[in-house]
């Protein structure tokens, strides 16, 4: 089974056509329905995180350095807050 959200940017007409010529099962999502992972609103947090470094990151090998420093400091109280908040 393949799962999407059937939002307009996750719902082009080209992957509905493929999914369909290949005879993949799609589970049933209303559109705009709400997002039940957690790890979304980790992303959010580590952004935040990210473009409150000083200096913020440059380049490539910058970002990629504080993406890792700043997902190890993400404290397990913030992650479980946002799982109970599920």
């Amino acid at each position: 089974y393949f799962d999407h959200d059937r939002r307009s940017r996750n719902h082009a007409r080209i992957c509905t056509q493929f999914l369909e010529a290949e005879n993949v099962p799609v589970l049933a999502w209303p559109a705009y329905s709400p997002d039940m992972s957690p790890v979304e609103h980790v992303w959010d947090v580590l952004d935040r995180r990210i473009r409150q470094r000083v200096p913020i990151p440059n380049n490539i090998q910058q970002l990629r350095t504080a993406i890792e420093e700043e997902w190890t400091n993400i404290p397990q109280a913030t992650i479980d807050n946002m799982i109970n908040s599920m």
